[in-house]
């Protein structure tokens, strides 16, 4: 009998040492130090380099595809100044017009040339024709930003129309090849 109990001793020591080591962890508990190391993670990549170049990679890709947008006249990439049904409504009738002011910038350097001639007859009068241009473009740009404002009145409703006449103004001074967004209207194709 007393081998038997022996025996059971055993079998069940041997059980328990066995429970223990399956429900144990199995390894040696982490030092502070270690699970401290194991937590660091570099703030930055470890090749600052290559991060850099695919930070300015990513940011050019952005800004081509706003640029692209903002010329093509995605609502979703205009300024908050471009936004809007009666901000399109003004672009596309200054785009079907031709103003006088496209011409400015032009005339502008042609007058500097003028200028560089030594004879105060050609500079003075080119100085004149360009204040009496000047005078010209700011009248057109006045009357294309009332007739505007009085198209968008009809068309939005007298309570619901912007003050657009700046807006008109900037735009028609501008070249329409430097224009942005783009126009999407051809020359006397005026918006309904």
């Amino acid at each position: 009998m007393a081998k038997n109990s022996q025996s059971t001793t055993e079998t069940s020591g041997v059980e328990l040492n066995q429970d223990s080591i399956s429900n144990g962890k199995g390894r040696p508990t982490p030092t502070r130090r270690e699970k401290e190391l194991a937590r660091q993670r570099p703030l930055v990549s470890s090749d600052r380099t290559e991060a850099r170049k695919n930070a300015r990679a990513q940011m050019q890709l952005e800004r081509d595809k706003q640029r692209v947008g903002m010329a093509n006249g995605d609502e979703k990439y205009l300024p908050m100044r471009d936004r809007g049904p009666q901000k399109k409504y003004v672009r596309d009738y200054v785009d079907a017009r031709f103003s006088v002011g496209e011409l400015l910038i032009p005339v502008m350097v042609v007058v500097i040339i003028l200028t560089a001639i030594p004879l105060s007859d050609v500079q003075v009068i080119s100085m004149l024709v360009l204040y009496g241009f000047f005078v010209l473009a700011v009248g057109d740009a006045v009357y294309a930003g009332f007739r505007v404002t009085r198209k968008l009145k009809a068309k939005f409703g007298e309570d619901k129309v912007e003050k657009v006449r700046w807006y008109t103004a900037m735009r028609a001074f501008q070249l329409r090849l430097m224009r942005l967004p783009k126009p999407q209207v051809k020359r006397g194709q005026y918006p309904a």
